[in-house]
Formats: C-alpha cells, sequence, structure tokens
C-alpha cells in the first residue's frame, strides 16, 4: 500500500480523509476524518524518530547510529517538533532568554532590563 500524504500537492493545505472501508467485509464509512499529527512527518522524519524511540531518547546514541552530529541531530529533532506543533514552552522560553542575553551583550537593554524580562518569561 502507498503512504498516506497529508498535503495537497496543488496548493499545500492539509488534506483530510473522506472516506474509510473495511477490506473484510466491504464496509464503508464516509465524512471528514483529520489525519494524525505524525502523518505530517516526512519519511526521513519518521526515520529519525524509529532511531529516537530506539535509542530511548538519548541523541548521543541516536548521533553515533545515524552518523551524523550532535548540532545535526538536536536540530533534526527539533524540526520534528515543528513539524508536530509541539513548540515546547521551554524552547521558546530558552529562545527568548539568549535572545534578551544577546540585547544584553550588545547593549540594546541594561541588565536590570533583562533580569525583569526573564523573571516575566519564568513567571508565565
Amino acid at each position: 500500500m502507498a503512504r498516506v500524504i497529508s498535503k495537497c500537492p496543488i496548493c499545500g493545505s492539509n488534506l483530510i480523509v473522506t472516506e474509510l472501508s473495511c477490506p473484510s467485509c466491504g464496509t464503508v464509512i464516509k465524512g471528514k476524518f483529520e489525519l494524525e499529527e505524525f502523518f505530517r512527518l516526512t519519511p526521513d522524519q519518521l526515520n529519525f524518530l524509529r532511531i529516537f524511540i530506539k535509542a530511548r531518547g538519548n541523541l548521543s546514541d541516536l548521533q553515533k547510529e545515524l552518523g551524523i552530529s550532535y548540532p545535526t541531530a538536536k536540530s533534526r529533532l527539533e524540526g520534528i517538533v515543528k513539524t508536530l506543533g509541539y513548540e515546547a514552552q521551554e524552547v521558546t522560553e530558552e529562545k527568548q532568554v539568549d535572545e534578551l542575553l544577546d540585547k544584553l551583550e550588545k547593549g540594546e537593554i541594561s541588565a536590570q532590563e533583562a533580569l525583569e524580562k526573564i523573571r516575566r518569561l519564568r513567571e508565565q
């Protein structure tokens, strides 16, 4: 059987399933059904995820099996997180803190401003 695609090849919109059928008894169910988020992953992302699970979430083991660097493994995992729509709060917070520290380093904001903004981020 062919792999189910989740994006329209013409416009790129998300596709929906409109019919399900049973090969044993012939029952047909019609309607509008959303695909699970894992259908959004590319074959390469699915393979990465399989190896990630096999490595029990250990990026060091995964990078060794795939022959890639740790930053590449982390980047690919981030790509999967974004594709699935799971932009993690910690990742977002970490990025915001990094941006604030960059601004502080460049002299764009004061240390007090950076400290206040980081505290507000952590309170959310």
